[in-house]
């Protein structure tokens, strides 16, 4: 699965990835960002996903662009064992689009003859 950052230059773009699991037992994932751009995104809650039996949770990836080129990297969620069950894991590919610029700031120049 793709996941697509839109924004502007240098803005914070936020994205909800949905976990479910199915199973009767609890299931804990160690969340890790990988590949070239890895830096530009982030888990701002953290890097373990825990997953109540029968439920389901999110998981925000935030990304601030800071060159023009479009980012990419990859989500892996990697199970943790709990009471030996294991999760299979997950990977997400994370990619981003500059959309538009918008200025930092703004200059008014007047001009005197």
């Amino acid at each position: 699965k793709t996941i697509e950052f839109t924004g502007a230059l240098h803005a914070t773009v936020v994205k909800q990835v949905r976990l479910k699991n199915p199973s009767t037992k609890t299931l804990v994932y160690n969340a890790t960002l990988v590949g070239r751009d890895a830096d530009d995104f982030s888990l701002p809650k953290g890097n373990t996903v825990t997953i109540a039996p029968k439920r389901q949770t999110s998981i925000n990836v935030e990304f601030t662009s800071r060159f023009l080129r479009p980012a990419e990297a990859v989500l892996l969620l990697i199970s943790k064992s709990v009471g030996g069950i294991d999760g299979a894991t997950l990977t997400f590919s994370l990619k981003s689009e500059v959309k538009h610029i918008e200025p930092a700031v703004s200059l008014s120049v007047c001009l005197i003859l």
